[in-house]
């Protein structure tokens, strides 16, 4: 039976606030009178002071107040009148009229000239805070400071379920478990089991872990409190802690519910020491409590804590054991399959051609998460409508994966006959190395239209299937295909530019981690010197070098060696196709852009004599235009 809910009176409204003051008015009204003063009309006023009854006289700017001699009146010796006009005294004077004038009430006219406008600056700013709170600005700052802001969705407002996510079957099977358990708690506890205090999606940024966490709560059809890491701490010490409780507390009136964490790293980062004041830090008195809170959590009580973050490796260890977050579950890039399922999802929303084929769309998007696909999809409609297309076709996401790519093209850019030539030639030296070396990946698109900020051509090629490990060899190959282009220009030109710059950045990075940390080089040993301390957030930031001086100049001189011999087999493999690399480079000269077709008819027609399976299969690809 739900209790009605208590009306909140509200005793200091202005209607209140207007009857106090008129009761105010008239009870010093009222005083006054009981005080024995008498109200004089101005000619009793005027025969008195004739015959010098009046003793003192108080004149002031609307009345005149006084005293009479002893005797003079029987009603009281203290009086009040209001004067008349000097003009109108003498008139009525000789028409020997009784006059007086009406008192006003003074006090009460003072009273508001100087309360009224105190009153009104008052509900002013009272609705001003009001305003600015229930927006979150400075009133709610003040007014709520140790509130929970989050953001609560009840059970009809969440409508996200398990089919409105793809490419994460894996995750789902795992997590179906929470939402079992939310319908019917009690089917764990018959054999004693007990479900995790929490549960903790890690993964690469835009995989969909928020949108899991929305999903388990629309499938369990339960409310959902959704509140980023950041959001509990603030410039107060100990208002972290303050919101974390409130959170819980509304969480477990309204359990069975989900509480949703995101970016879990900006509150969970591993505590240090004392600061120099001798103090605690504000983010870690939260997780103090955050921790108080998941050691409180009753297995029965029906309040499931998600959090996300794409940082574990920060995490506080407090936080991952045992009892707290025991259960991990990973929300990585999806494969060729769920690549296509996400797609599948996408394009319901657009009017996608027949003819298209999002398998080979998803062969091409290696590497691609949740959201790259959903802004590839967008951005695929936004090229269909620029050429006012009736639906949306393969080639409009081709475009616009080179886009994403690449960048924006930039015709406007004029670029020098000699520069133009400098880029065809290495651009196509990526291009013939990629191909005699036979990498995993087939030449798509060859570029001299400069894109994006810096990129003055490119060479795409497209993945024909997901790689997970990669021999010796291959990262090898890899970094003779980045060389490519700088032994192009060496070979045609006999000096360099500063074209590959990016090449031998890509290039470095993969000498780098062959030496360091897959133990690749014979005289280094099978030692890992550095170790990534981000796994997915798509950049590795290296942990402090442990190693000595000696062990520094071994590996700079194992990564030298490895970028020389990577140079050296693309300048051999160009120096035997020179004809080759001129003649492409004219022809991109020419054209600026050149398709696999045109790649493929090039090839054919300089290197008839090469074995079969070196050369592009025809058959299986399908021209840009």
């Amino acid at each position: 039976m739900t209790k009605p809910k208590k009306t909140k009176v509200n005793f200091f409204g202005l209607p209140q606030i207007f009857v106090a003051l008129l009761f105010l008015a008239f009870f010093y009204d009222t005083y006054q009178r009981s005080q024995g003063i008498q109200e004089l009309r101005y000619d009793e006023f005027l025969s008195y002071l004739d015959q010098g009854k009046v003793d003192e006289v108080v004149i002031s700017a609307q009345k005149l107040t006084g005293r009479l001699k002893e005797g003079a009146s029987e009603k009281g010796l203290t009086f009040r009148t209001i004067p008349v006009e000097e003009s109108l005294v003498t008139r009525l004077e000789k028409g020997q009229v009784k006059f007086r004038r009406e008192p006003s009430s003074d006090f009460l006219r003072e009273l508001l000239s100087w309360i009224l406008p105190v009153i009104l600056l008052g509900a002013f700013w009272l609705f001003l805070l009001k305003r600015m709170g229930q927006k979150g600005g400075f009133g709610n700052s003040f007014m709520t400071v140790g509130k929970s802001r989050a953001k609560i969705y009840m059970q009809t407002e969440v409508k996200t379920t398990f089919s409105d996510v793809a490419g994460l079957s894996e995750a789902i099977s795992e997590i179906k478990e929470v939402v079992e358990f939310l319908k019917s708690p009690d089917q764990f506890s018959t054999l004693g089991a007990k479900m995790p205090h929490g549960i903790l999606l890690v993964g690469p940024p835009g995989t969909g872990k928020t949108l899991l966490a929305k999903a388990v709560a629309g499938e369990a059809q339960v409310p959902f409190f959704h509140m980023s890491g950041s959001e509990f701490v603030e410039l107060f010490v100990g208002v972290g802690a303050a919101r974390v409780r409130d959170l819980f507390a509304k969480a477990r009136e309204k359990s069975p519910c989900i509480i949703f964490i995101d970016e879990l790293d900006a509150m969970g980062r591993t505590r240090s020491g004392p600061n120099q004041s001798g103090g605690q830090d504000e983010k870690e008195q939260t997780l103090n409590q955050l921790l108080v809170e998941l050691d409180g959590f009753d297995s029965h009580s029906g309040v499931i804590l998600l959090a996300a973050t794409n940082r574990p490796e920060i995490l506080d260890k407090a936080l991952l054991r045992a009892g707290r977050f025991d259960r991990q579950i990973l929300v990585d890039r999806p494969d060729k399959k769920g690549r296509e399922a996400i797609l599948r999802l996408h394009v319901k929303r657009i009017k996608l051609s027949e003819g298209t084929d999002l398998e080979t769309i998803a062969s091409m998007t290696v590497g691609f998460t949740g959201a790259d696909l959903a802004n590839l999809v967008n951005e695929a409609t936004l090229v269909a409508t620029r050429r006012k297309a009736k639906a949306v076709e393969r080639e409009d996401f081709e475009n616009a994966f080179e886009r994403i790519i690449a960048g924006l093209e930039k015709k406007n850019r004029i670029l020098v006959e000699k520069e133009r030539k400098i880029i065809a030639t290495h651009e196509m030296g990526h291009a013939i190395v990629t191909y005699f070396l036979h990498g995993p990946d087939s030449i798509h698109k060859i570029s001299i239209i400069p894109h994006g900020v810096a990129a003055l051509g490119y060479t795409l090629g497209r993945p024909t299937e997901d790689r997970y490990l990669m021999t010796q060899d291959e990262l090898k190959d890899k970094m003779a295909i980045l060389m490519g282009g700088r032994a192009a220009e060496a070979l045609c030109f006999e000096r360099v530019s500063t074209g590959a710059q990016d090449d031998l950045a890509k290039a470095t990075q993969i000498a780098r981690s062959m030496v360091t940390q897959f133990g690749m080089d014979p005289k280094l040993g099978s030692v890992a010197y550095e170790t990534p301390q981000s796994k997915y957030l798509g950049y590795e930031g290296l942990l402090a070098k442990v190693y000595s001086e000696q062990t520094a100049h071994e590996i700079d001189r194992a990564i030298r060696d490895l970028i020389q011999n990577a140079f050296k087999k693309a300048y051999e493999i160009l120096a035997l196709h020179q004809n080759l690399v001129q003649k492409g480079a004219e022809q991109l000269m020419a054209q600026e852009v050149l398709d696999t077709k045109q790649i493929a008819q090039l090839f054919a027609s300089e290197l008839p004599h090469l074995p079969k399976e070196r050369k592009i299969d025809l058959t299986n690809q399908q021209s840009a235009d």
